[in-house]
Protein backbone atom coordinates (compact mmCIF):
# COMPACT_ATOMS: atom_id res chain seq x y z
CA UNK A 1 0.00 0.00 0.00
CA UNK A 2 1.73 3.47 -1.08
CA UNK A 3 0.22 6.84 -1.70
CA UNK A 4 2.04 10.34 -1.77
CA UNK A 5 1.45 12.96 0.57
CA UNK A 6 2.92 16.37 1.95
CA UNK A 7 2.31 17.45 5.03
CA UNK A 8 2.76 21.53 5.90
CA UNK A 9 4.43 22.07 9.24
CA UNK A 10 5.12 25.75 10.58
CA UNK A 11 8.23 26.20 11.79
CA UNK A 12 8.22 27.17 15.78
CA UNK A 13 8.54 30.94 16.20
CA UNK A 14 8.35 31.87 12.74
CA UNK A 15 6.02 32.69 9.66
CA UNK A 16 7.81 29.72 7.03
CA UNK A 17 6.45 26.88 6.20
CA UNK A 18 7.77 23.32 4.73
CA UNK A 19 6.46 20.58 3.28
CA UNK A 20 7.62 16.73 4.83
CA UNK A 21 7.40 14.65 1.85
CA UNK A 22 7.11 10.80 1.28
CA UNK A 23 4.48 7.98 0.86
CA UNK A 24 1.99 5.87 2.86
CA UNK A 25 4.39 2.64 2.78
CA UNK A 26 2.91 -0.96 3.85
CA UNK A 27 6.45 -1.05 6.57
CA UNK A 28 4.61 1.72 8.52
CA UNK A 29 1.44 -0.39 8.30
CA UNK A 30 2.94 -3.48 9.13
CA UNK A 31 5.17 -1.71 12.02
CA UNK A 32 1.57 -0.43 13.32
CA UNK A 33 -0.33 -3.49 13.35
CA UNK A 34 3.06 -5.54 14.87
CA UNK A 35 2.96 -2.58 18.01
CA UNK A 36 -1.02 -2.02 18.46
CA UNK A 37 -0.58 -6.45 19.21
CA UNK A 38 0.14 -4.83 22.68
CA UNK A 39 -3.43 -3.36 22.57
CA UNK A 40 -4.47 -7.55 21.22
CA UNK A 41 -3.05 -8.15 25.20
CA UNK A 42 -4.56 -5.46 26.88
CA UNK A 43 -7.93 -5.99 25.53
CA UNK A 44 -7.81 -9.69 25.63
CA UNK A 45 -6.90 -9.72 29.37
CA UNK A 46 -10.10 -6.84 29.90
CA UNK A 47 -12.28 -9.39 28.25
CA UNK A 48 -11.36 -12.74 29.90
CA UNK A 49 -11.66 -11.74 33.52
CA UNK A 50 -15.25 -10.99 33.70
CA UNK A 51 -15.98 -14.38 31.72
CA UNK A 52 -14.02 -15.77 33.95
CA UNK A 53 -15.51 -14.93 37.28
CA UNK A 54 -18.73 -16.02 35.60
CA UNK A 55 -17.54 -19.60 35.62
CA UNK A 56 -18.49 -22.14 38.15
CA UNK A 57 -15.65 -23.98 37.94
CA UNK A 58 -13.40 -20.76 38.59
CA UNK A 59 -15.53 -20.00 41.53
CA UNK A 60 -15.32 -23.48 43.04
CA UNK A 61 -11.79 -23.38 42.77
CA UNK A 62 -11.10 -20.03 44.54
CA UNK A 63 -14.15 -18.02 45.48
CA UNK A 64 -16.38 -20.74 46.88
CA UNK A 65 -18.84 -18.17 49.13
CA UNK A 66 -19.25 -16.24 46.03
CA UNK A 67 -20.28 -19.54 43.96
CA UNK A 68 -22.82 -20.19 46.98
CA UNK A 69 -24.57 -16.75 46.68
CA UNK A 70 -24.50 -17.06 42.83
CA UNK A 71 -26.85 -20.33 43.48
CA UNK A 72 -29.17 -19.08 46.03
CA UNK A 73 -32.69 -18.64 44.65
CA UNK A 74 -33.25 -15.66 46.80
CA UNK A 75 -30.25 -13.68 46.62
CA UNK A 76 -30.14 -10.00 45.91
CA UNK A 77 -29.63 -9.85 41.96
CA UNK A 78 -27.23 -6.86 42.63
CA UNK A 79 -25.38 -8.39 45.17
CA UNK A 80 -24.63 -12.02 43.94
CA UNK A 81 -20.89 -11.02 42.95
CA UNK A 82 -20.22 -8.46 45.83
CA UNK A 83 -16.49 -9.45 46.74
CA UNK A 84 -13.49 -8.01 47.18
CA UNK A 85 -11.58 -10.65 46.96
CA UNK A 86 -13.15 -11.04 43.40
CA UNK A 87 -12.81 -7.90 42.27
CA UNK A 88 -8.67 -7.89 43.55
CA UNK A 89 -8.37 -10.77 40.94
CA UNK A 90 -9.52 -8.26 38.05
CA UNK A 91 -8.50 -5.14 39.70
CA UNK A 92 -4.98 -6.27 41.23
CA UNK A 93 -3.18 -6.10 36.95
CA UNK A 94 -4.18 -2.23 36.69
CA UNK A 95 -2.80 -1.61 39.96
CA UNK A 96 0.62 -3.41 39.09
CA UNK A 97 0.17 -1.10 35.72
CA UNK A 98 -0.19 1.71 37.47
CA UNK A 99 3.31 1.49 39.10
CA UNK A 100 4.64 -0.24 36.03
CA UNK A 101 4.09 2.78 33.92
CA UNK A 102 6.74 4.90 35.37
CA UNK A 103 9.15 2.21 35.19
CA UNK A 104 8.39 2.62 31.52
CA UNK A 105 9.15 6.04 31.10
CA UNK A 106 12.45 5.87 31.74
CA UNK A 107 12.79 2.42 29.92
CA UNK A 108 11.22 4.25 25.96
CA UNK A 109 13.67 6.49 26.83
CA UNK A 110 16.69 4.72 27.32
CA UNK A 111 16.31 1.43 25.21
CA UNK A 112 13.57 3.11 22.94
CA UNK A 113 9.71 1.82 22.43
CA UNK A 114 10.70 -1.22 20.28
CA UNK A 115 12.42 -2.97 23.43
CA UNK A 116 9.88 -1.26 26.12
CA UNK A 117 7.39 -3.44 24.14
CA UNK A 118 9.40 -6.56 24.16
CA UNK A 119 9.90 -6.42 28.00
CA UNK A 120 5.71 -6.41 27.94
CA UNK A 121 5.49 -9.28 26.24
CA UNK A 122 7.91 -11.28 28.15
CA UNK A 123 5.90 -10.11 31.37
CA UNK A 124 2.89 -10.86 29.99
CA UNK A 125 4.02 -14.35 28.96
CA UNK A 126 5.12 -14.95 32.99
CA UNK A 127 1.55 -14.12 33.89
CA UNK A 128 -0.33 -16.01 31.62
CA UNK A 129 2.06 -19.10 32.75
CA UNK A 130 0.98 -18.43 36.34
CA UNK A 131 -2.72 -17.67 36.29
CA UNK A 132 -3.46 -20.79 33.74
CA UNK A 133 -1.40 -22.85 35.80
CA UNK A 134 -2.72 -21.23 39.23
CA UNK A 135 -2.91 -23.84 42.01
CA UNK A 136 -4.42 -21.22 44.79
CA UNK A 137 -5.50 -17.26 44.72
CA UNK A 138 -1.98 -16.17 45.88
CA UNK A 139 -0.73 -17.80 42.47
CA UNK A 140 -3.59 -16.48 40.91
CA UNK A 141 -3.08 -12.85 41.83
CA UNK A 142 0.94 -12.92 41.12
CA UNK A 143 0.11 -13.88 37.57
CA UNK A 144 -2.34 -11.31 37.44
CA UNK A 145 0.90 -8.46 38.84
CA UNK A 146 3.20 -9.76 36.51
CA UNK A 147 0.19 -9.41 33.56
CA UNK A 148 -0.30 -5.66 34.60
CA UNK A 149 3.41 -4.60 34.37
CA UNK A 150 3.19 -6.26 30.71
CA UNK A 151 0.25 -3.94 30.51
CA UNK A 152 1.90 -0.98 31.92
CA UNK A 153 5.12 -1.72 29.75
CA UNK A 154 3.44 -1.85 26.66
CA UNK A 155 0.19 0.74 27.06
CA UNK A 156 3.42 3.48 27.41
CA UNK A 157 5.21 2.15 24.90
CA UNK A 158 2.77 1.08 22.20
CA UNK A 159 0.52 4.30 21.35
CA UNK A 160 3.92 6.75 21.24
CA UNK A 161 5.47 4.57 18.86
CA UNK A 162 2.13 4.42 16.64
CA UNK A 163 2.57 8.13 16.44
CA UNK A 164 5.90 8.81 15.93
CA UNK A 165 6.09 6.69 13.20
CA UNK A 166 3.33 7.99 11.34
CA UNK A 167 2.83 10.70 9.12
CA UNK A 168 0.78 13.41 10.49
CA UNK A 169 -2.39 13.48 8.18
CA UNK A 170 -3.08 9.70 8.84
CA UNK A 171 -1.42 9.32 12.62
CA UNK A 172 -4.83 9.29 14.04
CA UNK A 173 -5.65 5.89 11.66
CA UNK A 174 -2.55 4.55 12.61
CA UNK A 175 -2.53 5.35 16.38
CA UNK A 176 -5.99 3.68 16.33
CA UNK A 177 -4.49 0.35 15.56
CA UNK A 178 -3.71 -0.07 19.29
CA UNK A 179 -7.28 0.60 20.46
CA UNK A 180 -8.64 -1.82 17.27
CA UNK A 181 -7.04 -4.55 18.63
CA UNK A 182 -8.05 -3.71 22.21
CA UNK A 183 -11.78 -4.34 20.76
CA UNK A 184 -10.71 -7.59 18.56
CA UNK A 185 -8.58 -8.78 21.93
CA UNK A 186 -11.74 -8.60 24.44
CA UNK A 187 -14.07 -10.34 21.55
CA UNK A 188 -11.74 -13.15 21.18
CA UNK A 189 -11.58 -13.26 24.47
CA UNK A 190 -15.55 -13.40 25.05
CA UNK A 191 -15.61 -16.55 22.20
CA UNK A 192 -12.92 -18.22 24.24
CA UNK A 193 -14.88 -17.98 27.30
CA UNK A 194 -18.18 -18.69 25.37
CA UNK A 195 -17.25 -22.09 24.25
CA UNK A 196 -14.32 -22.76 27.29
CA UNK A 197 -17.22 -22.83 29.60
CA UNK A 198 -19.79 -25.44 27.42
CA UNK A 199 -16.81 -28.06 26.52
CA UNK A 200 -14.73 -28.02 30.27
CA UNK A 201 -17.27 -26.40 32.69
CA UNK A 202 -14.38 -27.15 35.39
CA UNK A 203 -11.56 -26.40 34.08
CA UNK A 204 -12.27 -23.97 31.26
CA UNK A 205 -11.62 -21.10 33.27
CA UNK A 206 -7.34 -22.17 32.85
CA UNK A 207 -7.69 -22.34 28.44
CA UNK A 208 -9.22 -18.77 28.82
CA UNK A 209 -6.64 -17.32 30.84
CA UNK A 210 -3.79 -19.70 29.10
CA UNK A 211 -5.02 -17.87 25.49
CA UNK A 212 -3.36 -14.41 26.81
CA UNK A 213 -0.15 -16.39 25.62
CA UNK A 214 -0.81 -15.85 21.94
CA UNK A 215 -0.89 -12.06 21.66
CA UNK A 216 2.27 -11.94 23.86
CA UNK A 217 4.13 -14.34 21.91
CA UNK A 218 2.75 -12.52 18.47
CA UNK A 219 4.09 -9.57 20.42
CA UNK A 220 7.67 -10.53 21.10
CA UNK A 221 8.48 -12.34 17.41
CA UNK A 222 6.75 -9.44 15.68
CA UNK A 223 9.21 -7.01 17.79
CA UNK A 224 12.08 -8.47 16.48
CA UNK A 225 11.03 -7.82 12.61
CA UNK A 226 9.64 -3.99 12.94
CA UNK A 227 12.13 -0.68 13.31
CA UNK A 228 12.61 1.40 16.43
CA UNK A 229 11.14 4.95 15.79
CA UNK A 230 12.94 7.70 14.56
CA UNK A 231 12.49 9.69 17.19
CA UNK A 232 14.32 7.59 19.59
CA UNK A 233 16.93 6.58 17.45
CA UNK A 234 17.82 10.51 16.70
CA UNK A 235 17.07 10.98 21.03
CA UNK A 236 19.52 8.29 21.73
CA UNK A 237 22.27 9.87 19.45
CA UNK A 238 22.37 7.63 16.57
CA UNK A 239 20.75 10.41 13.58
CA UNK A 240 22.22 7.91 10.73
CA UNK A 241 20.10 4.95 11.65
CA UNK A 242 16.90 7.63 12.25
CA UNK A 243 17.64 8.52 8.54
CA UNK A 244 17.60 5.17 7.48
CA UNK A 245 14.51 4.57 9.41
CA UNK A 246 12.99 7.40 8.25
CA UNK A 247 13.58 6.91 4.68
CA UNK A 248 12.44 2.85 4.78
CA UNK A 249 9.17 4.29 6.80
CA UNK A 250 8.45 6.82 4.41
CA UNK A 251 8.96 5.16 0.88
CA UNK A 252 11.91 8.40 -0.13
CA UNK A 253 15.40 9.47 0.54
CA UNK A 254 14.23 13.09 0.90
CA UNK A 255 13.56 13.11 4.41
CA UNK A 256 16.05 15.81 5.35
CA UNK A 257 13.34 18.55 6.58
CA UNK A 258 11.37 15.53 8.90
CA UNK A 259 14.88 14.70 9.82
CA UNK A 260 16.05 18.24 10.84
CA UNK A 261 12.86 18.63 12.72
CA UNK A 262 13.37 15.98 15.03
CA UNK A 263 17.04 16.20 15.18
CA UNK A 264 15.88 19.90 16.10
CA UNK A 265 13.19 18.60 19.14
CA UNK A 266 16.19 16.32 20.23
CA UNK A 267 18.63 18.14 20.59
CA UNK A 268 16.89 21.11 22.31
CA UNK A 269 15.23 18.35 24.87
CA UNK A 270 18.46 16.91 25.52
CA UNK A 271 19.62 20.68 26.75
CA UNK A 272 16.66 20.69 29.35
CA UNK A 273 17.56 17.56 30.66
CA UNK A 274 20.99 18.60 31.31
CA UNK A 275 19.39 21.51 33.57
CA UNK A 276 15.88 19.82 34.75
CA UNK A 277 14.18 16.23 34.92
CA UNK A 278 11.68 15.69 32.68
CA UNK A 279 9.06 15.44 36.00
CA UNK A 280 10.34 19.03 37.12
CA UNK A 281 9.33 20.47 33.10
CA UNK A 282 5.83 18.80 33.63
CA UNK A 283 5.64 21.15 36.50
CA UNK A 284 6.29 24.26 34.27
CA UNK A 285 3.36 26.48 33.43
CA UNK A 286 3.39 25.90 29.81
CA UNK A 287 4.17 22.01 30.29
CA UNK A 288 -0.44 22.56 32.10
CA UNK A 289 -2.39 22.10 29.14
CA UNK A 290 -0.97 18.44 27.42
CA UNK A 291 -0.97 17.41 31.07
CA UNK A 292 -4.38 18.38 31.89
CA UNK A 293 -5.87 17.14 29.19
CA UNK A 294 -3.71 13.94 28.71
CA UNK A 295 -4.56 12.87 32.49
CA UNK A 296 -8.74 14.04 31.94
CA UNK A 297 -8.77 12.27 28.81
CA UNK A 298 -8.17 9.06 31.36
CA UNK A 299 -10.38 9.93 33.71
CA UNK A 300 -13.28 10.70 31.48
CA UNK A 301 -12.62 7.26 29.75
CA UNK A 302 -13.41 5.22 32.79
CA UNK A 303 -16.00 7.00 34.17
CA UNK A 304 -17.94 6.49 30.93
CA UNK A 305 -18.32 3.20 32.07
CA UNK A 306 -16.93 1.40 29.51
CA UNK A 307 -14.52 -1.07 31.63
CA UNK A 308 -17.44 -1.90 34.13
CA UNK A 309 -19.09 -3.40 31.40
CA UNK A 310 -16.35 -4.77 29.79
CA UNK A 311 -15.30 -6.07 32.54
CA UNK A 312 -18.30 -7.55 33.90
CA UNK A 313 -20.56 -7.65 31.10
CA UNK A 314 -21.16 -11.40 31.90
CA UNK A 315 -22.01 -10.38 35.24
CA UNK A 316 -23.73 -8.25 34.24
CA UNK A 317 -26.07 -10.14 31.86
CA UNK A 318 -26.71 -12.37 34.39
CA UNK A 319 -27.85 -9.52 36.65
CA UNK A 320 -30.67 -9.12 33.92
CA UNK A 321 -32.00 -12.66 34.16
CA UNK A 322 -29.47 -14.37 31.24
CA UNK A 323 -28.16 -17.65 31.77
CA UNK A 324 -24.61 -18.40 32.05
CA UNK A 325 -24.08 -19.32 28.87
CA UNK A 326 -26.61 -16.81 27.43
CA UNK A 327 -24.54 -13.97 29.45
CA UNK A 328 -21.60 -14.84 27.99
CA UNK A 329 -22.89 -14.78 24.20
CA UNK A 330 -24.33 -11.38 24.76
CA UNK A 331 -20.87 -10.34 25.72
CA UNK A 332 -19.92 -11.53 22.60
CA UNK A 333 -22.54 -9.59 20.68
CA UNK A 334 -21.05 -6.36 22.56
CA UNK A 335 -17.54 -7.40 22.12
CA UNK A 336 -18.22 -7.83 18.16
CA UNK A 337 -20.35 -4.44 18.27
CA UNK A 338 -16.95 -2.69 19.47
CA UNK A 339 -14.90 -4.09 17.02
CA UNK A 340 -16.92 -2.85 13.82
CA UNK A 341 -17.57 0.46 15.52
CA UNK A 342 -13.63 1.04 16.18
CA UNK A 343 -12.99 0.61 12.07
CA UNK A 344 -15.45 3.70 11.77
CA UNK A 345 -12.99 5.98 14.03
CA UNK A 346 -10.31 4.79 11.37
CA UNK A 347 -11.84 6.02 8.73
CA UNK A 348 -13.38 8.96 10.63
CA UNK A 349 -10.64 10.53 13.11
CA UNK A 350 -8.40 12.14 10.51
CA UNK A 351 -11.25 13.35 8.11
CA UNK A 352 -14.32 15.15 10.62
CA UNK A 353 -11.03 15.41 13.84
CA UNK A 354 -11.31 14.56 17.50
CA UNK A 355 -13.35 16.92 18.82
CA UNK A 356 -16.81 16.21 16.65
CA UNK A 357 -16.09 12.20 17.13
CA UNK A 358 -16.23 12.93 20.87
CA UNK A 359 -19.15 15.52 21.21
CA UNK A 360 -21.29 13.14 19.12
CA UNK A 361 -20.35 9.97 21.16
CA UNK A 362 -21.24 11.49 24.38
CA UNK A 363 -24.86 12.95 23.50
CA UNK A 364 -25.32 9.00 22.01
CA UNK A 365 -23.87 7.36 25.56
CA UNK A 366 -25.93 9.36 27.57
CA UNK A 367 -29.04 8.19 25.89
CA UNK A 368 -27.85 4.70 26.26
CA UNK A 369 -26.55 5.00 29.63
CA UNK A 370 -30.22 6.71 30.88
CA UNK A 371 -32.35 4.42 29.00
CA UNK A 372 -30.75 1.60 30.41
CA UNK A 373 -30.90 2.80 34.12
CA UNK A 374 -34.06 3.49 33.96
CA UNK A 375 -35.36 0.11 32.53
CA UNK A 376 -33.37 -1.73 35.05
CA UNK A 377 -34.96 0.58 38.16
CA UNK A 378 -38.23 -0.19 37.14
CA UNK A 379 -37.97 -4.06 35.58
CA UNK A 380 -34.72 -5.38 37.12
CA UNK A 381 -35.88 -6.12 41.02
CA UNK A 382 -33.61 -7.65 43.60
CA UNK A 383 -35.34 -10.68 43.59
CA UNK A 384 -36.64 -11.80 40.15
CA UNK A 385 -35.74 -11.45 36.52
CA UNK A 386 -37.13 -8.81 33.84
CA UNK A 387 -39.26 -10.16 31.02
CA UNK A 388 -37.24 -10.96 27.35
CA UNK A 389 -37.91 -8.22 25.75
CA UNK A 390 -36.72 -5.92 28.41
CA UNK A 391 -33.55 -8.17 28.64
CA UNK A 392 -33.03 -7.79 24.97
CA UNK A 393 -33.69 -4.09 25.29
CA UNK A 394 -31.08 -4.08 27.46
CA UNK A 395 -28.28 -5.97 25.37
CA UNK A 396 -29.31 -3.29 22.72
CA UNK A 397 -29.17 -0.14 24.21
CA UNK A 398 -25.44 -1.78 25.52
CA UNK A 399 -25.18 -2.12 22.02
CA UNK A 400 -25.53 1.39 21.11
CA UNK A 401 -23.88 2.68 23.82
CA UNK A 402 -20.59 0.45 23.32
CA UNK A 403 -20.56 1.49 19.53
CA UNK A 404 -20.43 5.32 20.30
CA UNK A 405 -18.03 4.62 22.92
CA UNK A 406 -15.51 2.81 20.56
CA UNK A 407 -15.04 5.58 17.68
CA UNK A 408 -14.44 7.79 20.23
CA UNK A 409 -13.33 7.82 24.02
CA UNK A 410 -11.54 4.66 23.28
CA UNK A 411 -9.29 5.33 20.79
CA UNK A 412 -8.66 8.81 21.26
CA UNK A 413 -8.23 8.45 24.72
CA UNK A 414 -5.20 6.90 23.62
CA UNK A 415 -4.48 9.10 20.64
CA UNK A 416 -4.45 12.61 22.15
CA UNK A 417 -2.24 12.42 24.99
CA UNK A 418 -0.09 10.36 22.78
CA UNK A 419 0.20 13.39 20.18
CA UNK A 420 -0.13 16.61 22.23
CA UNK A 421 3.35 16.20 24.56
CA UNK A 422 6.22 17.99 23.23
CA UNK A 423 9.89 15.44 23.38
CA UNK A 424 11.04 17.15 25.84
CA UNK A 425 8.31 15.64 28.22
CA UNK A 426 7.08 12.73 25.70
CA UNK A 427 7.37 10.26 27.59
CA UNK A 428 7.40 11.43 30.57
CA UNK A 429 4.01 13.53 30.09
CA UNK A 430 2.37 10.59 28.37
CA UNK A 431 3.51 7.92 31.84
CA UNK A 432 1.07 10.03 33.49
CA UNK A 433 -1.78 9.55 31.23
CA UNK A 434 -0.63 5.29 31.10
CA UNK A 435 -0.60 5.79 34.83
CA UNK A 436 -3.83 8.10 35.32
CA UNK A 437 -5.93 5.32 33.00
CA UNK A 438 -4.38 2.33 34.87
CA UNK A 439 -5.59 3.70 38.45
CA UNK A 440 -9.16 4.89 37.67
CA UNK A 441 -9.38 1.47 35.77
CA UNK A 442 -8.87 -0.60 38.81
CA UNK A 443 -10.93 1.69 41.02
CA UNK A 444 -13.84 1.02 38.66
CA UNK A 445 -12.89 -2.92 38.69
CA UNK A 446 -12.36 -3.06 42.36
CA UNK A 447 -15.67 -0.89 43.08
CA UNK A 448 -17.63 -1.92 39.99
CA UNK A 449 -19.76 -5.23 41.63
CA UNK A 450 -20.12 -3.13 45.07
CA UNK A 451 -21.42 0.33 43.94
CA UNK A 452 -24.12 -2.07 41.62
CA UNK A 453 -25.06 -3.69 44.90
CA UNK A 454 -25.29 -0.65 46.52
CA UNK A 455 -26.72 1.37 43.94
CA UNK A 456 -28.50 -1.13 41.69
CA UNK A 457 -30.09 0.50 38.78
CA UNK A 458 -28.61 3.75 39.72
CA UNK A 459 -25.24 3.21 38.95
CA UNK A 460 -26.22 3.89 35.10
CA UNK A 461 -27.00 7.37 35.93
CA UNK A 462 -23.77 7.99 37.90
CA UNK A 463 -22.21 7.08 34.63
CA UNK A 464 -24.53 9.34 32.64
CA UNK A 465 -23.98 12.31 35.34
CA UNK A 466 -20.05 12.08 34.22
CA UNK A 467 -21.00 11.64 30.59
CA UNK A 468 -22.35 15.15 30.77
CA UNK A 469 -19.59 16.79 32.25
CA UNK A 470 -17.20 15.15 29.93
CA UNK A 471 -19.23 16.70 26.96
CA UNK A 472 -18.46 20.26 28.45
CA UNK A 473 -14.82 20.00 29.28
CA UNK A 474 -14.36 19.14 25.31
CA UNK A 475 -16.48 21.95 23.75
CA UNK A 476 -15.15 24.29 26.10
CA UNK A 477 -11.34 22.66 26.99
CA UNK A 478 -10.24 20.39 24.14
CA UNK A 479 -8.20 21.82 21.58
CA UNK A 480 -8.70 19.88 17.47
CA UNK A 481 -4.99 18.12 16.72
CA UNK A 482 -6.64 17.09 13.45
CA UNK A 483 -3.53 17.09 10.96
CA UNK A 484 -0.96 18.88 13.42
CA UNK A 485 2.65 17.64 13.07
CA UNK A 486 3.32 15.90 16.35
CA UNK A 487 6.25 18.71 17.01
CA UNK A 488 4.53 21.45 16.14
CA UNK A 489 1.62 21.21 18.88
CA UNK A 490 2.51 24.15 20.67
CA UNK A 491 2.27 26.85 17.94
CA UNK A 492 -0.08 25.48 16.33
CA UNK A 493 -2.53 24.04 18.60
CA UNK A 494 -1.78 25.35 22.36
CA UNK A 495 -0.65 29.18 21.82
CA UNK A 496 -3.96 29.66 19.49
CA UNK A 497 -6.40 28.19 21.83
CA UNK A 498 -8.65 30.75 23.95
CA UNK A 499 -7.99 29.18 27.10
CA UNK A 500 -4.76 27.49 27.25
CA UNK A 501 -2.75 30.43 25.52
CA UNK A 502 -2.54 32.27 28.59
CA UNK A 503 -0.26 29.12 29.72
CA UNK A 504 2.23 30.54 27.02
CA UNK A 505 3.58 34.42 28.09
CA UNK A 506 5.90 34.90 25.25
CA UNK A 507 7.43 33.22 22.02
CA UNK A 508 10.67 31.81 24.18
CA UNK A 509 7.82 29.55 26.25
CA UNK A 510 6.45 28.63 22.74
CA UNK A 511 10.19 27.10 21.55
CA UNK A 512 10.76 25.82 24.56
CA UNK A 513 7.16 23.87 24.13
CA UNK A 514 7.71 22.54 20.81
CA UNK A 515 11.02 20.65 22.06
Amino acid sequence: MAGGFAVEAKVAGGGERREFKGKITWYVWLCGIIAATSGLMFGYDVGISGGVTAMDGFLIKFFPSVYARKHRARENNYCKFDDQRLQLFTSSLYLAALAASFAASRLCTRLGRRRTMQLASVFFLGGTALCAGAANLAMLIVGRICLGVGVGFGNQAAPLFLSEIAPAHIRGALNILFQLDVTIGILIANVVNYFTSSAHPSTGWRYSLGGAGVPAAVLFLGSLVITETPTSLVERGRRDAGRATLERIRGTRDVGDELDEIARACEAAAALSAEESAYRRLRRRESRPPLVIAVAMQVFQQFTGINAIMFYAPVLFQTMGFKSNGSLLSAVVTGGVNVVSTLVSIVAVDKIGRRRLLLQACGQMLIAQTAVGAIMWEHVKANGNPGEKWAVAIVVLICVYVSSFAWSWGPLGWLIPSETFPLATRTTGFSFAVSSNMLFTFLIAQAFLSMMCSMKAFIFFFFAIWIVIMAAFVFWLLPETKGVPIDEMVDTVWRRHWFWKRFFTDAGDGRIGNC
